[in-house]
């Protein structure tokens, strides 16, 4: 403490400590400052935010739940080789998060025979939340419903093999019995 009270004793040194130590204190400042921001960059990547999904990852999503139904329909017995299509809706649609901002304003008018009108104003803001790289954040995913399923097997033939393949498919696509065709593989 006594050699900074020296430091300041000098007034023309005064002035050049002064300007030294605040010089140090906004480095000092900066360094923290870019320290914190590098700590708030990586948070992001800890707690993912929802990212919009594009069309060929809707393709991925119904190709996935083909291919997984031609996999276990393979293995029942009876089937054999399988192929499966199945039928959506529409595409997946991706309802993003808004900020909303509501403002209501009424307006009582009178006019010179005494008669009072009364208008309401109501205006509604509604932005698109986006995140720190500028992506709008999604609220959630609307998935298409299935709308049908064809699926064919070497061993549809058997009544027996295409029931169990109808009801395997009904479990798995909640579609209704009479929205699921079953045929016979040809060559």
């Amino acid at each position: 403490m006594e050699k900074l009270k020296n430091l300041f004793k000098d007034k023309n040194k005064k002035v050049e400590n002064l300007v030294v130590f605040l010089i140090i204190l906004v480095i000092t400042l900066v360094v923290i400052n870019n320290i914190i921001k590098e700590d708030k960059k990586e948070e992001p990547k800890k707690y993912e935010k929802a990212e919009l999904a594009s069309t060929s990852s809707d393709d991925v999503t119904h190709n996935d739940l083909e291919l997984r139904l031609e996999k276990i329909l393979s293995k029942m017995e009876g089937v054999g080789e399988v192929s499966v299509l199945i039928t959506y809706s529409q595409s997946s649609r991706i309802v993003p998060m808004y900020n909303e901002s509501t403002s209501k304003s009424v307006t009582e008018e009178t006019d010179t025979s005494g008669g009072t009108r009364t208008i309401e104003a109501e205006d509604v803001e509604k932005n698109v939340v986006t995140g720190s790289d500028s992506n709008p954040v999604t609220e959630k995913t609307v998935y298409p419903s299935i709308e049908g399923a064809i699926v064919t097997a070497q061993g549809a033939s058997n009544s027996n093999v295409k029931a169990n393949i109808v009801s395997a498919v009904e479990a798995v696509t909640g579609l209704a019995t009479h929205k699921i065709q079953v045929f016979e593989q040809g060559n």
